[in-house]
């Protein structure tokens, strides 16, 4: 697969990244059976086969299962190892934890940024996180504060580089103003479904300070994938259905499935959006990477956002 920079940083990333959050088959870790920790596993190798090198994780994933899991793969591994790169994120706390009473809620304290490191490092099998980001933004979030922990934790030699996920403009340099290394990615959900990135500032943030944009839900929640349909509650089904036409006959013109177009769509951006593939079905993660070979002209790139609005450009 093809590789690019990742922000100004020196990790080299495949095109499409492979995200981990389902490789458990449970959400509650306690539901997980052998055999879908099998299925995970075989999820993950098919990706690493595939050319997938950034592997996106968080700690809330099945509440740790994930990374788990991944780590068993690497052990089972060992070449594996130096050949990927290990991100996974911080920051979102359950209910209940860590006094009864607690609500869920965000957490960027220091305290919890250190001890999250340590519990994904510890689940992952790894001694130091290629990519560690702060998962969703909190409202109590001290930039100088997080500054501090990020320092660290580079000092200690358990992250290569940091960034972040989820952040407004706004939030990003407020962090990043406190934070002597660069933050490298800011890890969004953007997709031809899902459109707020491109217009409230945040691809034309990640363009100007070479950060590069990971987007999370790139097929929608399986909406824009083969065979995906609109909710019929979803008030949008008149246009998100008008949307999935003009999809397949796009599709259909540059002979890829409806999955692989949505995904080049993400690629054809010049902030170098990587696109998060999360299916654990190895025959769609190994199609995915279809679409690194697809060139959509601008003319067809905006036939498809024209489509996704619902309506012409002002």
């Amino acid at each position: 697969m093809k590789t690019q920079k990742i922000g100004k940083s020196g990790l080299v990333s495949s095109v499409l990244s492979y995200g981990c959050m389902r490789i458990a088959g449970a959400w509650d870790p306690k539901k997980v059976t052998p055999e879908m920790e099998a299925a995970g596993k075989k999820a993950v190798r098919a990706a690493y086969e595939s050319g997938y090198t950034l592997f996106d994780h968080a700690d809330i994933y099945s509440n740790g299962a994930c990374e788990t899991i991944f780590g068993k793969v690497l052990k089972e591994n060992k070449e594996m190892r130096k050949r990927v790169l290990v991100a996974t994120k911080c920051g979102i706390r359950w209910k209940g934890e860590p006094v009864p009473d607690a609500p869920h809620r965000w957490d960027f304290s220091a305290k919890h940024i250190l001890w999250s490191c340590d519990a994904s490092l510890k689940r992952l099998g790894v001694e130091r996180i290629d990519l560690y980001q702060l998962h969703r933004p909190d409202y109590l979030a001290d930039p100088e504060e997080i500054a501090r922990a990020f320092q660290k934790l580079k000092k200690q030699g358990k992250v290569r580089e940091f960034g972040v996920s989820n952040f407004k403009p706004s939030l990003f340099t407020a962090v990043q103003s406190a934070c002597p290394m660069r933050l490298s990615v800011n890890q969004v959900e953007i997709s031809l479904a899902r459109l707020n990135c491109l217009e409230d500032g945040t691809l034309d943030q990640c363009l100007t300070e070479k950060v590069t944009p990971l987007s999370w839900g790139p097929l929608g929640g399986g909406l824009l994938g083969d065979g995906g349909k609109p909710n019929p509650k979803d008030p949008r089904k008149k246009l998100l259905l008008a949307l999935l036409k003009t999809m397949d006959v796009m599709a259909d013109k540059y002979g890829v499935s409806r999955t692989v177009l949505a995904l080049a769509w993400l690629l054809k951006h010049p902030s170098g959006i990587i696109p998060i593939v999360g299916t654990v079905q190895p025959e769609r993660i190994k199609e995915s990477v279809k679409a690194e070979k697809v060139d959509l002209s601008r003319e067809d790139w905006y036939n498809l956002l024209l489509a996704a609005r619902g309506e012409g450009l002002p």
